[in-house]
């Protein structure tokens, strides 16, 4: 693990192990609980073609919104048959989205479970197997609905969260179902004029209350991933945090003015994305490009399966 005090540009390689000696009692630590979802599915149109979907959010028992992926994007009313003889039909778009419904008696959830695939992340250049869907989760996700895991939150296994509870270091949950837009690349040279992608968000009174809780006893909030720090980051907006319900596309990116993170824990990012883009508002450019090429220089891991960075901010970033 990667510490950057972005406050002196100070770099010093750690292990995860570490995480509670670098946290202090009283901290409070924000996790996903969310929980990946086997949502890829392949099929054939009525027509023969072979089509590939990718449920990006559930809507009901029988209705989804999905990617589509074959060679002619399917019509209103075009009938698609899945592996296993299950059916559906595309009923409408949303944007680059699909609306779809599943046959009388097939609910969506039912058919994942029975034929779903496991949507690893794009530059893993294999098909899944059964110990994805356990490899691909954080041990305390436990609100299905994602599609990408919060990969910060890999890391931890029940000895550290038992260890950083003796320390008196809190634990406390909100849920950001983590969409395929994770994945995308800055398109806009401009960043202002980058779309980002919109992703369910739940934030409770009681954590609000945590959270308020803790700032008043002097105590820092840290965000486990960047999920954790857009959910929280949305529901701060009107200056204070306020429970949230509904979908956020909150775009971070440098200039931002964060009201309720104070230390943030994530992996490192690919290259012009939406990720990097809300490290570098976090940390700072300069502070965060130089931690990217020791850590490139050291070798560490990068993306989904890789090791950690936990970022220490400049105090006018707060």
């Amino acid at each position: 693990m990667l510490v950057l005090d972005c406050r002196s540009a100070a770099i010093e390689d750690r292990q995860f192990r570490d995480l509670p000696d670098l946290l202090e009692p009283g901290d409070l630590l924000i996790c996903n609980d969310t929980r990946v979802i086997p949502a890829r599915l392949f099929g054939h149109k009525e027509t023969g073609g072979k089509v590939e979907l990718l449920i990006e959010r559930v809507l009901s028992e029988r209705h989804a919104l999905c990617h589509i992926r074959s060679s002619k994007a399917p019509q209103p009313g075009a009938g698609i048959r899945l592996e296993g003889g299950y059916r559906l039909t595309v009923i409408g778009r949303e944007d680059d989205l699909f609306r779809v419904e599943f046959l009388q008696g097939m609910t969506v959830e039912g058919v994942l479970a029975a034929a779903g695939h496991v949507p690893l992340p794009p530059y893993i250049h294999r098909g899944d197997d059964e110990g994805d869907l356990a490899r691909y989760q954080t041990v305390y996700g436990v609100v299905p609905g994602a599609v990408a895991a919060p990969t910060a939150g890999l890391h931890f296994d029940h000895e550290i969260l038992q260890r950083l509870d003796d320390k008196g270091i809190e634990s406390a949950y909100l849920t950001l179902h983590v969409g395929s837009g994770t994945f995308q690349p800055l398109r806009a040279e401009n960043l202002e004029e980058h779309r980002m992608h919109a992703e369910y968000c739940e934030i409770s009174e009681g954590l609000v209350d945590r959270v308020r809780s803790a700032k008043a006893g002097g105590h820092r909030v840290v965000a486990v991933g960047t999920t954790v720090v857009r959910g929280l980051e949305t529901a701060a907006l009107g200056g204070m945090l306020e429970a949230y319900r509904g979908e956020t596309n909150l775009f971070i990116r440098p200039g931002f003015r964060f009201r309720c993170v104070d230390v943030m824990l994530t992996n490192f990012h690919l290259p012009e994305s939406t990720l990097l883009a809300l490290v570098c508002a976090f940390g700072g450019y300069a502070e965060t490009m130089a931690a990217y090429h020791h850590a490139i220089a050291r070798r560490y891991r990068f993306f989904s399966y890789g090791d950690a960075m936990l970022l220490i901010p400049k105090s006018e970033n707060r």
